[in-house]
């Protein structure tokens, strides 16, 4: 593994550890520097394709789901690592379905949930967009309804 700071090929494994969703996180002490460094590795599974709403198909795209969440995020105190956590949740859940194809109502479905339990004011704004709600009424109904339940 090459070490970020002074390029060489020369490091050695400290510590390993695995993650839920099978990946492993290795520190590493780089032999010419002697500089510490994380790395990650993760397993290339296939994502199933996302069918949009105008019929069309599209690769799934984990930056532009971490980008849409980080907006309804945006001033929250929801910290990246929670975003990158959902986003895992939400492609591992993806590719363990084993589908070829999916329908965005169901990433949607999942992100929704999630931030459901993350965070109520980044949950309503991403439903303003993603549930369609159109008008302050039916904004209202769904900020009675969280806080009936």
């Amino acid at each position: 593994m090459k070490c970020p700071y002074c390029k060489d090929d020369d490091s050695r494994v400290l510590d390993t550890s695995h993650d839920r969703r099978g990946g492993t996180r290795r520190r590493r002490l780089c032999l010419n520097c002697d500089q510490r460094f994380s790395t990650y590795e993760r397993a290339i599974l296939d994502t199933p394709l996302i069918i949009k709403q105008d019929g069309t198909r599209e690769e799934f795209n984990r930056h532009k789901l971490i980008r849409g969440i980080q907006i309804s995020c945006d001033k929250r105190p929801v910290s990246a690592a929670d975003i990158e956590r959902l986003v895992g949740d939400v492609e591992s859940d993806l590719q363990s379905m084993g589908e070829i194809e999916v329908s965005s109502r169901v990433v949607g479905d999942m992100v929704i949930a999630g931030l459901k339990e993350m965070d109520l004011v980044a949950y309503i704004r991403y439903a303003i967009v993603y549930l369609g709600l159109e008008d302050l009424n039916a904004i209202r109904g769904e900020i009675d309804a969280l806080l009936d339940s």
